[in-house]
């Protein structure tokens, strides 16, 4: 029984392959007309579905009788629907005979759809030839599918008629050669049903070695992959073939678990083949433990459903196993009516068989008409053979004709040779003639040559004299350029530095002003704003203590912001310090006073600090504005400085981790007007990078000035 189960799954599984490969993609082929394809996949579907396998039948038999073939694909797409057709219908045949009208169709679009038809035609040849046990010329039709499919490096229809021929090898009990076959289908994961048919059958094979562990391995296998492509089919026949494996290493109760899957996978979907299995092993299994009146109800179930569907074979079966268990209950008179029924069976099989005998005489006597006709034809082909002979003799008459005409061609050829020869020797003497002329000539040209040879040797000085002469009014006006551009140069170098003795001047007095208003700011508005804090402090008894304190804190918050607005007016002297010390020395003291984390880099820093006075003033003081804006609008948590001179440009990056803005909107505010003016009196750039949520990142651009010739005084 577990033969006959793996053998029904290698069945189904030829099948498949080209069911798909008939399919051929289209996609690849532009000039195939639509109507074509949807007609190829209506019959497809029509063919592949049970129960309409007859109008997929008549639906393409009418196309091939009636349709203005389009293209050749066409055409062997409908015959190779027409093989499968008749190949499910097990008439071979038939199949057959379609099957070889494809191989006649020799024009294609292009080789690859030309390999792609015939490798499945192949393929169909060596299935339909191991159907009538033909299993040598099954190999063959294979082996021409795999030769076919690597000489165009096709690699679908390879695995394809691998398969096939691997089950050919295994029909021929050459379990070596299909095991490496089904070992190399594995590799193609790209077909499902060729992988898991192919675990199937290697369960199969060493199920014939009694290598049950194997088997079972295997069958598993297979099932996962049935399973993970929900083919319930395939699932149900493994589950009853790995039951059966358990039963023959004596493993009931695994046996029954594998058997009730495959049982309620069959009336889940309805598959009656396999319920019929199903439950005749586990009655078998049932009738071993004893629990005979349990094992004859599930075994008469399957006799139910194998009468239903008219399975001789299966009843035969069924009856010999209800006849072995009433003997274990010791029922003879019922063993014998069911070894009756076994009989009835058997002599219906016996008499259908006959029928088919005479049916194998009826082909076998058309076979002999065929082949008398075949005979009659190689008579006709030995009597055209000989019109051919004759023909051949006509041909070689023929020959020696055409050898007299080139015999006497050849000597005409020598006649007019000799006449060539005699005008060759009079181009001789025309030719010497020409060389005596000649020389006179070259006589001639050499007395003209010296004459002007001797011309051009007095011309050269003088040119070489009017040369000379034009190379130095060249120079000259080369010159007279050259200190235009210097005097230039000068005037402008003048007015630059008058220009920066005018800016540096009034940075002057913009500090002095500066610093007079913050000693104003410190001294008197300060101290008034101290009193008054006094004041407060000493009619704390007498008045509201909360609004007092309240009073007493926006005191103290005026005076730190004129104390801090002093300090900030009076400009910092970065001469007396490293300019990167002082901006670190800030930066920490933003970060020690607010909840700020701040970090700050500088490269190359001792560059840095060579900076012009004036620069890093400017410098600093866009910083403050920038430090400013991130505390009083950004809500950031960490704040970030880095200070870059590369190519005479110092570049700052500010970067902070706030709410952000929309740079459109908010670019022209007062803090970023104030940047611009500052950067406008440098000539540097800025640009803003800031959105909503994510933080705003600022990069500045200035020329640097580190000579002392070079550096320059800015208006403030």
């Amino acid at each position: 029984m577990l033969k006959f189960v793996h053998r029904a799954i290698v069945y189904s599984i030829f099948i498949l392959p080209f069911i798909l490969g008939a399919q051929i993609d289209r996609s690849k082929i532009p000039s195939i007309r639509k109507e074509e394809k949807r007609i190829i996949k209506d019959i497809q579907l029509l063919v592949n579905t049970q129960g309409k396998e007859e109008e997929g039948y008549k639906k393409a038999h009418h196309q091939i009788k009636t349709r203005a073939l389009k293209s050749n694909q066409f055409k062997a797409d409908l015959n190779l629907v027409l093989s499968s057709y008749f190949k499910n219908k097990a008439m071979i045949d038939s199949s057959l005979y379609y099957t070889k009208r494809i191989l006649t169709i020799k024009h294609f679009k292009n080789d690859t759809i030309k390999n792609e038809i015939y490798g499945l035609t192949y393929n169909m040849l060596g299935i339909l030839n191991s159907k009538i046990g033909l299993e040598e010329k099954s190999k063959k039709w294979h082996l021409k599918g795999i030769n076919i499919s690597q000489k165009y490096n096709d690699r679908r229809i390879y695995y394809i008629n691998s398969f096939g021929l691997a089950n050919a090898y295994l029909s021929t009990k050459e379990y070596e050669n299909s095991l490496r076959l089904y070992k190399q289908c594995l590799e193609y994961t790209e077909h499902s049903e060729i992988v898991y048919g192919s675990y199937v059958n290697m369960a199969n094979i060493y199920g014939y070695l009694e290598n049950y562990e194997t088997t079972i391995l295997y069958l598993k296998k297979a099932r996962e992959m049935c399973k993970k492509f929900q083919r319930n089919h395939c699932i149900g026949i493994i589950s009853n073939n790995i039951g059966i494996t358990y039963r023959k290493q004596g493993n009931m109760d695994q046996a029954l678990i594998m058997f009730d899957e495959a049982l309620e996978i069959a009336a889940t979907y309805q598959y009656p083949e396999i319920e019929i299995i199903g439950y005749l092993e586990k009655g078998l299994i049932l009738n071993h433990q004893k629990k005979h009146k349990e094992a004859e109800k599930i075994i008469l179930l399957a006799l139910k459903k194998s009468k239903e569907l008219g399975f001789l074979n299966k009843q035969k079966s069924i009856y010999y196993r209800l006849k072995e268990v009433s003997i274990s209950q010791n029922d003879y008179k019922k063993a014998l009516s069911y070894a009756e029924k076994f009989y009835e069976v058997s002599d219906s099989i016996r008499f259908l068989e006959n029928d088919k005998e005479i049916n194998e005489l009826e082909v076998r006597y058309q076979t002999l008409q065929k082949e008398k006709e075949i005979k009659v034809l190689q008579v006709q082909n030995t009597n055209r053979e000989l019109d051919l002979k004759n023909q051949e003799e006509a041909i070689k008459n023929l020959r020696l004709q055409q050898e007299i005409e080139k015999k006497e061609t050849h000597n005409k050829i020598l006649s007019f040779q000799n006449a060539s020869e005699k005008k060759l020797n009079e181009i001789t003497l025309l030719k010497k003639d020409q060389e005596i002329q000649e020389s006179k000539l070259a006589r001639q040209k050499s007395i003209k040559n010296s004459i002007l040879y001797s011309f051009l040797i007095l011309l050269i000085p003088v040119i070489g004299l009017l040369f000379t002469y034009y190379q130095k009014l060249q120079t000259q006006n080369e010159l007279n350029k050259k200190q235009e551009e210097i005097s230039e140069q000068k005037i402008s170098s003048l007015i630059k530095d008058q220009e920066l003795k005018l800016i540096k001047a009034s940075i002057k007095g913009q500090d002095k002003e500066r610093k007079r208003i913050a000693l104003e700011l410190h001294d008197s508005i300060g101290g008034n704003l101290a009193a008054i804090k006094l004041q407060l402090n000493n009619t704390v008894l007498n008045g509201n203590k909360k609004t007092i304190s309240i009073i007493n804190n926006q005191l103290d918050d005026t005076y730190e912001q004129v104390r801090n607005l002093s300090h900030n007016l009076i400009p910092k002297k970065f001469s007396k310090n490293n300019f990167c010390d002082v901006l670190e020395e800030y930066f920490n003291n933003i970060g020690g006073t607010t909840s700020l984390s701040t970090s700050f880099v500088a490269y190359p820093r001792t560059e840095i600090d060579l900076l012009d006075e004036t620069l890093q003033i400017e410098i600093f003081k866009i910083i403050q504005e920038l430090i400013t804006n991130t505390i009083k609008h950004a809500k950031a948590t960490s704040v970030e400085l880095q200070l870059n001179l590369v190519e005479n440009m110092i570049n700052v990056l500010f970067e902070d981790n706030g709410i952000g803005f929309n740079a459109k909107n908010k670019a022209t505010g007062l803090g970023f007007e104030n940047i611009k003016n500052r950067l406008k009196k440098v000539s540097g750039t800025f640009h803003i990078d800031s959105r909503i949520n994510r933080g705003t990142i600022i990069d500045i651009e200035v020329p640097a000035l580190t000579s002392i010739n070079d550096k320059v005084s800015y208006n403030h």
